[in-house]
């Protein structure tokens, strides 16, 4: 289970981006977060694996407190933590295998990973990964000549080569059209429910959070406003979240 207690971010500017955020995900759950853009959303994501630091407050997770570990604590902590980026962040001159072998960088000696030295059985990983995503036949072309949607799923596989038992996905759909959007979540959902992977993904489309999340929590201005199932956010719940003149969008 994964526990977020009184979660505070103040960036060093004074922006306040969370504000005392509590909330519980159970093991296994599809958990979207919604919101505004600039609402929090990817601020909490950031500090549940910490690549931002949280300001104050407390993250349990399996019963660690991921706030109180040590930096090389933390980082053996990742390698069961996979994250999906809006952007991809993709070595885009390396080929596709490269890309997603990088997964198992918390899990090789150091020295190896910088002259690209992976076992065969790690190398085999990477192929069996990129067959389920549809994309072993990409393996050895360069990540700059995928389309948006490839390129998502080579993310994809990249964050199954961790081997994880938690997904963070931080708006893993905002940039590609409805077509791609919903078959990236569907790869997302298939990770949660055959490999019984818990998920967090925060998400713009309402009808998206109603298709593939089993709860969804709401950030409006850094705070929680909505903690639920995704069909009893009606259309008041609605404009509490996105604003009186908010309307709502249907990707097909």
């Amino acid at each position: 289970m994964l526990k977020v207690e009184n979660l505070t971010k103040t960036y060093p500017n004074g922006t306040q981006a969370l504000k005392n955020v509590s909330f519980e995900v159970q093991d296994g759950e599809f958990l979207a977060v919604i919101g505004l853009s600039g609402s929090g959303k990817s601020t909490l994501l950031r500090c549940i694996n910490r690549l931002i630091e949280p300001t104050s407050g407390k993250i349990t997770w399996d019963g660690t407190d991921l706030t109180a570990l040590p930096a090389t604590e933390m980082r053996r902590m990742r390698r069961q933590i996979g994250m999906v980026f809006q952007q991809f962040n993709l070595v885009k001159r390396a080929p596709v295998i490269t890309n997603v072998l990088a997964g198992r960088l918390g899990y090789v000696n150091p020295l190896h990973s910088l002259i690209n030295h992976f076992s065969p059985e790690d190398k085999q990983r990477a192929l069996h990964n990129l067959e389920k995503l549809g994309m072993r036949d990409k393996a050895y072309v360069r990540a700059d000549s995928l389309s948006g949607g490839q390129q998502q799923r080579v993310g994809i596989a990249r964050a199954l080569m961790q081997e994880p038992k938690l997904v963070l996905a931080d708006e893993p759909v905002a940039s590609l059209d409805p077509v791609l959007a919903h078959t990236i979540l569907k790869y997302l959902e298939q990770m949660n429910k055959e490999s019984g992977i818990t998920v967090l993904c925060s998400l713009h489309f309402l009808d998206l959070v109603h298709r593939y999340a089993t709860r969804a929590i709401a950030l409006k201005d850094g705070e929680l406003v909505f903690e639920g199932l995704p069909n009893e956010i009606d259309d008041a719940q609605f404009k509490a979240i996105y604003g009186q003149e908010a309307e709502r969008v249907t990707i097909v």
